[in-house]
């Protein structure tokens, strides 16, 4: 294995070197670990290799690892720094990567070697990843022969070129647009969003507040200034980004034949693969039966929600009518009269809150509930970063020898051109006992959001919103890290079902809703004062405000994904994906958008995110977490403290963070809580119990 190592892509001596990768490391990279994977699947596929689990992985996982970090590193920068140039060099190679991971899980010899391994010689972990990579062989096409074989392979190749353009598009779409607008159309809109807009608008070298589509702008916009007119203009060009009906000058990134070229591929591998429809395949790897229990779970959820939206609703309207003078409100009205309503009904406002919220303090916070129920110490580090504002830290655990390293993590907090939007957390790499060096690989991780950076010299302040999705991110992270498998492929997230996987970043979120908690992690902006419990207590009665409203929408889009993934024959049109949408909404939803809206063009979970007939994981995971969390609001009552019980702490790391992906999610759920989950926990927690 002997590269060399001036293409810092090539040197895994270490953590990845962000700083120095260049768009031109990208293809010698690619091609010299292609090389190398494709020697090594040669050679384990010989007629004389052993069928034996380490020799195996000893030879092909080695080699494959190195081409996902690499290819992972130049995936992350993609999304987190995009220039023309990177994109160019990931989009030529990409095709090359997708045609290798195809062939290799389709690889009838290598299929053969699995199915003639001596079982009995595993270990309970290498049987479960066993398992899963026989699934994989034949969801991957292993099966297949002749035409049919070469079509998936196209097949694969093209939904991966179309879902990276499907991503482009929704990002140059949202980056092209911006707007400056003098002071006044900005009144209402809190000072931090001020202070902002007008740095922006100033390093354009213009006067007044320069907004775009980027979430810590666009949302406070909609939801405090007065205007609404500036109102109903952000919001039309929000709600049709990357579509027909877009600004003429922004209609190139129309994502609607890429839509239904996407559904049409998607089905046509379904069918290769003998499923009715791509919902089938979607589910075979994952905790839902069928995509007819998924639609009967969601359909019940959406009755159990209706009537609370309904009364949801009426509040809003019979406000909106008495205290602001409108009497029929449009799609980019309610934002606004949903935050006067709250702040009218709780005597609060987000952007009172928001100032007690410092990024460091709220860090800080997150990590001693860390620490104090996971028994594990964090601290910061040194790694090379992709752009200044990107941290990274350690944990790790007091054993009879001393420190122990667990993993290892970069946070990138800040919103900018060129990030993808949204959060997400990613693996760098994972735990390890490395079947070449003998040595525990320690897992590390990506941890992404997209705040609003700090003005004037003072830190960046956090919605509780924001601070919530820090929490939601970091308990994604904390599965890939306190893992205890050894086993790459069943360690931390690899393995676990995609219905699954949402469970412990979910649970997280709860110690957001915690005064024992949240007490420590506030600090005002300008005096240090801790968040008063009195205005913590109005947080709290508006915890479930809207909750109906927020379920069905999460539960429409679910639907949407499902239905749209399970047509016979599929929507050939951005008509037809539109059509399904409508049905659905008259259906599910209480509150109808515009004509002209198209936010399944920019739906990039479902069409370029892996969510895509899985959209109803998160809403499926949420009842996993809430009655996970139930177990430590038992104990806190049991015991008179709080929520953070260190002995339930440890049984829920021990069964859920640390067991990974080495087992069936319900079993690692069973193992916990003693019993199968209930929806009750979650009904409760979003007041509708």
């Amino acid at each position: 294995m002997n590269i060399s190592v001036d293409n810092p892509l090539l040197d895994f001596s270490g953590l990845p070197l962000f700083d120095a990768i260049e768009p031109d490391h990208v293809a010698p990279a690619v091609d010299a670990l292609l090389k190398e994977a494709n020697t090594a699947l040669e050679t384990v596929t010989a007629h004389d290799f052993p069928s034996d689990w380490t020799a195996i992985s000893r030879e092909l996982d080695v080699a494959t690892e190195r081409l996902s970090r690499a290819w992972g590193a130049v995936g992350h920068l993609n999304s987190v720094a995009d220039t023309p140039e990177l994109r160019a060099a990931y989009n030529e190679a990409l095709p090359r990567v997708t045609e290798f991971w195809t062939r290799l899980g389709s690889d009838e010899r290598l299929f053969t070697k699995y199915r003639s391994m001596d079982l009995t010689r595993l270990n309970a972990e290498q049987a479960q990843a066993h398992r899963n990579a026989m699934r994989s062989f034949v969801l991957g096409g292993a099966e297949l022969q002749g035409e049919a074989r070469e079509r998936f392979a196209w097949l694969q190749e093209r939904q991966a070129e179309l879902g990276q353009k499907f991503s482009e598009n929704a990002l140059d779409a949202t980056d092209a647009f911006s707007l400056v607008v003098p002071a006044e159309d900005m009144a209402g809109v809190p000072p931090d969003v001020l202070q902002a807009t007008s740095a922006a608008a100033l390093a354009d070298g213009q006067t007044g507040h320069k907004l775009t589509l980027k979430m810590p702008c666009y949302l406070p916009v909609m939801q405090f200034a007065h205007n609404s007119g500036l109102r109903e203009k952000l919001y039309r060009v929000y709600v049709t980004r990357a579509s027909d009906q877009a600004p003429e000058d922004a209609r190139r990134f129309d994502n609607a034949a890429i839509m239904a070229e996407l559904l049409a591929l998607r089905h046509e591998e379904a069918q290769l693969l003998g499923h009715r429809h791509y919902a089938d395949v979607s589910l075979v790897p994952k905790m839902a039966e069928s995509p007819e229990q998924v639609v009967s779970f969601l359909r019940d959820l959406g009755h159990k929600a209706r009537p609370y939206a309904e009364q949801d609703l009426i509040d809003l309207r019979a406000f909106a009518a008495t205290e602001l003078g409108l009497d029929d409100p449009q799609a980019w009205d309610w934002p606004y009269i949903g935050e006067k309503l709250k702040e009218a009904r709780y005597a609060f406002s987000e952007q009172e809150v928001k100032p007690y919220f410092t990024a460091p303090k709220v860090l800080a916070g997150l990590f001693q509930i860390v620490e104090t129920l996971f028994e594990v110490a964090i601290r910061r580090d040194a790694a090379p970063v992709w752009n200044p504002g990107v941290e990274f830290y350690r944990i790790e655990r007091n054993t009879s020898t001393g420190l122990q390293l667990v993993g290892q993590f970069y946070l990138d907090p800040a919103a900018r051109t060129g990030k993808r939007g949204g959060a997400w957390m990613d693996d760098v790499r994972a735990r390890w006992l490395r079947p070449d060096t003998g040595a525990l690989q320690t897992p590390v991780a990506h941890l992404v959001c997209n705040f609003a950076e700090g003005v004037n010299g003072k830190p960046p302040l956090l919605t509780h919103d924001d601070v919530i999705t820090l929490f939601h991110e970091f308990g994604h992270g904390l599965h890939h890290m306190l893992t205890q498998v050894n086993e790459r492929d069943v360690s931390g997230i690899s393995g676990v079902e995609w219905d699954a996987v949402e469970l412990p970043s979910q649970f997280m979120e709860n110690f957001c809703w915690e005064w024992d908690v949240l007490k420590h992690m506030t600090a005002h902006v300008d005096t240090g004062e801790p968040l008063p419990r009195a205005l913590f207590d109005k947080m709290l009665a508006a915890k479930n405000y809207q909750s109906g409203l927020q379920t069905l929408r999460q539960v429409e889009f679910s639907l949407f994904d499902m239905l749209l993934h399970s047509q016979i024959p599929p929507a050939d049109s951005g008509e037809a994906i539109l059509a399904l949408q409508q049905q659905v909404r008259d259906e599910i939803a209480v509150l109808q958008p515009p004509a002209y809206s198209r936010t399944p063009h920019t739906f990039s979970h479902i069409f370029a995110g892996g969510y895509s007939a899985g959209y109803y994981s998160y809403k499926w995971a949420e009842v996993l977490s809430a009655d996970a969390y139930a177990a430590f609001e038992e104990a806190a009552e049991a015991g008179g403290h709080s929520t953070l019980d260190v002995a339930t702490g440890r049984r829920y790391r021990a069964a859920i963070l640390e067991a990974g992906g080495s087992r069936p999610a319900m079993e690692s759920f069973k193992a916990f809580r003693g019993r199968e989950p209930g929806i009750d926990a979650l009904l409760r927690h979003q007041g509708m119990a």
